[in-house]
């Protein structure tokens, strides 16, 4: 579903609202505080916020009259305000300027929730499942200057400015990571996949440290020596592939997921991207091409495909089928077909793709023009038709295990698929607009 009101409209809806709560209270006109915001292209508005209210208030103001969607403000001497500081007791005086800082969100998801921010903010939004990480209230006070949010198939973990890292959801997933807490220091980046059950992360000096379900790629301690200069990882529901700085391949976890890669290591050189399925990897190599292991079913066997995969960009996995994008724009997709594998009735649809993403039964295409395209399984949301007015102009799709989100560009969310896995994001709309 989509917010029920487009953003511009809702931040007028919540402006009039607590124009009204401050009117009841007593608060009059006199007693209103005016402020120069501008942006940094130069475009500068006046902005009139009661002296009785927060930041937040003055945020909301000035997203209206700037018309955009995610700001932060700025003090002229760099510093980053807190929505929740009241205006008040600080050193605002009448006629007094600040800065406005443009910000782009972020999705990410587990299997039935979502976790919406924009890099460096203190707060993040999130919603479904609440026991699969759409409930963050437990970790809020911790979650400072968050620059990456990762989710598992019931965890979430974010990566925050001063390079550690904190975890919310399931504790056998991921959601706890005290045992490996003193090793989670200068964190480069965190990797997972939606329907996996353990989180990876590449440390600054290339090591890795893995934690979750230990028989599920979260113990890596029989290829700890080989994981030295890791620039990427990828995983599979139960196995992790780590790209080395040579562009050769370790793998561990699940054998029958992927964890086992010898029937294709000497075919492993020069590889510059992995993705994975719940159960198989497709590796891009340096020419384009494509190399594929893991459970035949689910994309592992990719021979019916082969002779199309030339210069390929990017590939996207569901849960048993992979999408691949080729230089030319045009889509190539392998594995199950009634999980995306097979994009036969969308395939004239399938031209001029940017990027694709996935959930567990379907795949999401962005197109050159913003519009959106979907096939698979339709309550995987691969039926995006009550949307489809709606999607114009997106710029991110994120994937649930049954449920899309897409983020416009004037910062509405549009969400779709089963409501209680992350499909229906009406209960958060508001909350966005204290990121």
């Amino acid at each position: 579903m989509v917010f029920p009101f487009r953003f511009v409209q809702l931040l007028r809806h919540l402006c009039s609202r607590a124009m009204k709560r401050k009117a009841t209270s007593g608060q009059v006109a006199d007693n209103s505080i005016e402020l120069q915001v501008c942006l940094p292209s130069g475009r500068r508005e006046a902005i009139s916020v009661s002296q009785f209210g927060t930041v937040a208030d003055l945020k909301v103001a000035a997203q209206l009259s700037l018309e955009q969607p995610f700001l932060r403000l700025v003090t002229a001497d760099g510093r980053l305000l807190d929505p929740t500081e009241s205006l008040q007791f600080s050193e605002f005086q009448d006629g007094g300027s600040l800065t406005a800082i443009a910000q782009q969100p972020k999705i990410a998801s587990t299997w039935n929730a979502f976790a919406l921010w924009c890099d460096g903010c203190d707060r993040i939004v999130t919603w479904g499942n609440p026991d699969d990480g759409g409930d963050s209230s437990g970790v809020r006070d911790q979650l400072r200057n968050v620059q990456q949010i990762c989710g598992t198939e019931f965890a979430f973990a974010a990566l925050l400015a001063d390079r550690s890292v904190v975890t919310w959801g399931h504790p056998n997933f991921g959601g706890d990571s005290s045992t490996v807490r003193e090793q989670l220091r200068n964190v480069k980046q965190i990797f997972c996949r939606y329907n996996a059950k353990a989180f990876a992360a590449i440390l600054a000096d290339g090591s890795v440290v893995t934690w979750g379900h230990p028989n599920d790629g979260g113990d890596s301690t029989g290829v700890q020596g080989r994981l030295r200069n890791v620039r990427q990882i990828c995983g599979t529901a139960s196995a992790f592939a780590a790209i080395l700085s040579d562009g050769s391949v370790v793998t561990w976890g699940h054998p029958d997921d992927g964890g086992d890669s010898t029937g294709v290591q000497g075919r492993l050189r020069n590889v510059r991207q992995i993705c994975g399925t719940a159960s198989a990897f497709a590796a891009i190599l340096s020419d384009g091409s494509v190399v594929t292991w893991g459970h035949p079913n689910h994309g592992g066997n990719s021979t019916s495909v082969q002779g199309w995969l030339r210069n390929v960009q990017q590939i996207c996995g569901t849960g048993c089928a992979f999408a691949a994008i080729l230089e030319d724009g045009n889509v190539v997709t392998w594995g199950d077909q009634d999980y995306g594998g097979d994009s036969y009735e969308v395939q004239d649809q399938l031209k001029n793709v940017q990027h694709i993403s996935a959930t567990y039964g379907a795949f999401a295409a962005i197109l050159e023009d913003g519009s959106v395209v979907t096939w698979g399984l339709p309550h995987c949301g691969g039926d995006s038709a009550s949307v489809q007015g709606q999607l114009r102009n997106v710029q991110q799709v994120c994937g649930a295990s049954h449920a899309f989100a897409a983020i416009l560009a004037d910062g509405a969310v549009v969400t779709w698929g089963i409501p209680n896995q992350g499909g229906d994001s009406s209960g958060v709309q508001d909350q966005f607009i204290c990121i």
